[in-house]
């Protein structure tokens, strides 16, 4: 490694260091110390070993422990870390020269090690974060056979990452209920052991419950698989899923979800009898799922997800009523359509314009940057 990305490196580290402080993280000096040591003995360019470095020198507790890859990746990034001030604020762009890498203050882990980029058709570097962000933007229907792998990993990697800031996100209160004795004390070093800045606990919102619909019906073959990781990943935030396929009829996979081993669930997926690729009647098996679930999966506390793209068979007038039925007894009604993320699509099909009236969030769900779009929602 030059001696100039050895030293943006380690103020990157420093920086690093402070952040963690705002974030209640103790990092203290000698700690710091002990990281830029520690990255001195690994491969700075392998972003995990890179991670386990600064966690193993910076954490002191159990919980500083847990929350770190969370803290990590608020700072350096998805991909090649950008870092952030200790305020929270992103930097601006650093200048750059020509293609080559960041000349800034800005260390991309990935280029530490290796001076060569990949070049794409155009002679233009190519790295890895360029990577995952076409990945992120290429729908699903048109992903080249060589990229399926990649993007499989990258979708449900991200897609469980955007799970756990949600199944940890608290709700701020500056009402003074309960004095968080612990985070008091550590607060109060910063001011020579003067309890000034008090911290309160606050409750976690109670987790709602999801009920998820999928199509897989022929129109959505392109889709389906990859909006069933987007449901498996929520597995982490959501108290229970319960998930269901549907074309003509439905089927419930919830059980075969409840793993920690989705290619092992798929493959014991496709050895259930489902209707794969099928037609699509989407308001007889809203009904088939209203007669059967509706009353003892949907209450108040549940988060109802239709994932189709509204080519029905059967009669608007029957999906309206279903989803009329399935809106009185759940807290909302998400409708995730594929074809709206393409750029003259309106829902004027009979289905879908029956359906609308009785869904609060109409969403597309044709690429993973827009399944990510959707922690807003949830």
């Amino acid at each position: 490694m030059r001696q100039d990305q050895t030293d943006r490196l380690a103020a990157s580290i420093v920086e690093f260091s402070n952040f963690l402080r705002t974030r209640e993280v103790s990092a203290h000096p000698g700690q710091t110390i002990t990281a830029l040591e520690a990255v001195k003995t690994i491969d700075p360019a392998d972003r995990q070993s890179f991670a386990s470095a600064l966690q193993s020198a910076l954490c002191s507790t159990r919980e500083e422990w847990e929350r770190f890859p969370e803290l990590f990746l608020e700072f350096w990034g998805e991909a090649h870390p950008r870092p952030r001030s200790a305020s929270g604020e992103h930097r601006g762009p650093s200048k750059r020269s020509g293609h080559g890498p960041e000349t800034g203050s800005t260390v991309f882990l990935e280029q530490l090690g290796d001076e060569s980029a990949t070049r794409d058709g155009d002679g233009r570097a190519v790295y890895g974060a360029s990577a995952q962000q076409r990945l992120k933007k290429v729908d699903f229907s048109e992903v080249p056979q060589d990229d399926l792998h990649a993007l499989d990993e990258l979708s449900l990697r991200l897609l469980r990452r955007m799970s756990l800031r949600l199944s940890r996100r608290l709700a701020i209160t500056n009402i003074a209920a309960r004095i968080d004795l612990r985070r008091s004390i550590r607060r109060s070093i910063a001011y020579g052991g003067e309890p000034i800045a008090l911290a309160y606990k606050g409750r976690k919102p109670r987790k709602n419950k999801l009920v998820v619909l999928l199509d897989i019906s022929g129109s959505m073959n392109f889709y389906s698989l990859f909006l069933m990781r987007f449901a498996y990943a929520l597995q982490t935030h959501f108290q229970r899923v319960d998930t269901f396929l549907f074309s003509t009829n439905v089927v419930e996979i919830s059980d075969l979800l409840r793993t920690r081993h989705l290619p092992e669930a798929l493959r014991r997926l496709s050895q259930r009898t489902t209707g794969w690729s099928g037609g699509t009647k989407i308001g007889e098996s809203l009904r088939e799922f209203n007669q059967l679930y509706g009353r003892k999966l949907l209450s108040r506390d549940t988060v109802f997800m239709v994932l189709s793209d509204g080519w029905d068979t059967g009669e608007p007038e029957e999906l309206a009523a279903q989803l009329r039925a399935a809106k009185r007894r759940a807290q909302r009604i998400l409708w995730l359509n594929p074809l709206l993320g393409l750029k003259d699509y309106q829902p004027i099909t009979r289905g879908m314009a029956a359906a609308l009236p009785y869904v609060d969030v109409f969403a597309p769900a044709h690429n993973l940057e827009s399944l990510l779009a959707l922690e807003k929602h949830l």
